[in-house]
């Protein structure tokens, strides 16, 4: 009976996955980012007219509604990559997700049994106290509150597989996957829609009259994993957390009652808002402080907290193409991304943007 139950589980996901599943050829994959920054293509679609627009991202305040109030991600990146050698000699990539004050959690290949030690550079590092699945808990031979310190000394940026190292050298790469606004340290992917930002563009849009605001999310396995049976029988993902400021939640309260436009900048500013949204007497807030959220935004969600959206274009198949369509349609995205692969955008984390506005 499990098993019939797992089979089918395992035929829903397929039919849904399938539903969310586009070509795209590898040459449109962007192996680096524009330069400058602002340089990446635009595309924007507005939905009450349903028009699509092609333009530039340094253009990006010129399409925003009046007087938008602009949400940005301010997470910084932790170099959270690093290659380690088991006392056999054999070489093993650990991506780290978090740690406690005795424990690092990293995201292994599986195969490492409880007990195996880990080197760097010949130097004992970790070692393997528990798994599940490929998620492994370490137990670091050094203090775990010097976990971060260590990463940041010794790994690399965890740029997504289909980018190739080989374009950018590690120095680059750790300038080139970090937003300039990049503040508080706690990610191991970066919020990619931002990193289109330079800060002469930030003071332009300010001098246009549209207002900028910060919110912290922690980018983790919820935003890059690919999507499993589990997450639709449980409508979660995994989960991340985030903080809003007391500053940011009445910025956004005050906007929604205002009916002034709150755009996101990047999917993990929309679940983090969405997140934060808490709804009474026909009024929508934010409520401050850190949260965690497990959220799984897909069509036919009903968005309280936000107007519009600004991200790159999303894998196939993932959570993150299912949040844009749930704002836009299913069939409106994936029109648009066939209309941008004809037009030669850059796809994914070092590719081209798009807005979607009221």
């Amino acid at each position: 009976m499990k098993k019939q139950k797992d089979s089918a589980r395992e035929k829903k996901l397929a039919a849904i996955l399938d539903a969310y599943d586009y070509r795209l050829p590898e040459r449109a994959i962007a192996q680096k980012p524009a330069v400058p920054r602002d340089s990446a293509r635009l595309l924007v679609y507005c939905k009450k007219t349903r028009r699509t627009r092609h333009g530039i991202f340094r253009a990006i305040g010129a399409y925003l509604p009046r007087r938008s109030l602009l949400i940005l991600n301010d997470t910084k990146v932790i170099p959270a990559r690093l290659m380690l050698k088991k006392q056999t000699g054999g070489s093993v990539e650990i991506l780290y997700l978090n740690h406690t004050s005795d424990f690092v959690r990293a995201l292994v290949s599986p195969g490492l049994k409880p007990g195996t030690r880990l080197f760097l550079a010949g130097h004992h590092t970790f070692t393997v106290k528990s798994a599940r699945g490929k998620i492994f808990t370490l137990a670091p031979a050094f203090p775990a509150a010097q976990t971060i310190a260590f990463f940041e000394r010794h790994g690399s940026m965890p740029i997504p597989p289909y980018i190739k190292q080989a374009l950018l050298d590690r120095r680059q790469l750790r300038g080139a996957y970090q937003t300039v606004f990049a503040r508080q340290t706690g990610s191991v992917a970066a919020p990619t829609a931002s990193l289109h930002f330079t800060k002469r563009l930030l003071a332009k849009l300010k001098q246009q009259g549209h207002m900028v605001v910060f919110i912290t999310h922690h980018v983790n396995l919820g935003t890059f994993a690919p999507l499993t049976a589990e997450n639709l029988q449980t409508q979660t993902l995994h989960e991340e957390r985030f903080f809003i400021s007391a500053h940011a939640a009445r910025a956004v309260t005050k906007a929604l009652t205002e009916k002034t436009p709150v755009i996101a900048c990047g999917t993990t500013v929309v679940r983090a808002l969405e997140s934060a949204a808490t709804r009474a007497n026909k009024r929508t807030s934010i409520k401050p402080g850190w949260h965690t959220t497990h959220l799984f935004i897909k069509p036919g969600y009903t968005f309280r907290a936000i107007n519009g959206m600004i991200t790159n274009f999303h894998l196939p198949r993932s959570s993150l193409l299912m949040l844009v369509a749930a704002f836009a349609g299913r069939a409106t995205i994936l029109s648009i991304y066939r209309a941008a692969i004809k037009n030669k955008y850059r796809f994914y984390s070092f590719g081209d943007a798009m807005a979607l506005l009221p």
